[in-house]
């Protein structure tokens, strides 16, 4: 079955390749704006549904998966940051705490229109950090495109102390959870022909 990833995201993308799984990216350009007072599992999935549906129709067929992640700490929700004082600012916030990130994910089949949503929760752990710490990480640039203002597949590794949850999730796509979902719609990652 042909499967569209409906996110330009890099690592999503890599997470993807890595389950061997054959897809092709294509951008959904939906407005992200945030409901007040959704939750923030709700508003995730909503997020993701709206990326994926936009996507699906423009297919006759195939499933497309979007995904869509927030973190939150002491009832804020931190987004991607718009800019190097805002990621200093979000991560002075993250330093010496611990935050949840949630993810939301959405598959759509093109054919039917059937949609599946869910969500998956990780709490991270951040070791206490200096402001020289979090200026040199900004610097580096790796924060600038990441909800939370850090990757933890990457440097921002340095900044965390411990997780409890799906470290995919962390990176911006819980696998275990897009296997299920993609089980509900005929697709076995574990059992496909080679």
């Amino acid at each position: 079955m042909k499967i569209i990833l409906a996110s330009a995201s890099p690592r999503r993308a890599q997470l993807m390749e890595q389950l061997g799984i054959n897809f092709r990216i294509m951008v959904s350009e939906v407005d992200e704006q945030i409901t007040p007072g959704q939750s923030p599992e709700t508003l995730v999935q909503e997020l993701a549904r709206r990326k994926a549906e936009a996507v699906a129709l423009g297919e006759d067929e195939g499933l497309v998966i979007a995904a869509d992640t927030l973190v939150i700490s002491d009832g804020h929700i931190f987004g991607k940051p718009t800019s190097p004082d805002e990621a200093v600012a979000m991560l002075q916030q993250l330093s010496g705490k611990s935050h949840t990130v949630v993810t939301g994910v959405a598959v759509v089949n093109a054919a039917t229109g059937e949609v599946l949503t869910g969500a998956e929760k990780t709490e991270v752990y951040f070791r206490p950090l200096t402001e020289e710490e979090i200026w040199a990480y900004v610097r580096s640039g790796e924060p600038l495109d990441k909800a939370g203002a850090y990757g933890i597949q990457g440097l921002g590794s340095l900044l965390v102390s411990r997780i409890e949850g799906c470290f995919f999730n962390v990176v911006g796509l819980p696998l275990a959870k897009l296997a299920e979902m993609l089980r509900h719609f005929g697709v076995d990652l574990l059992n496909r022909p080679n």
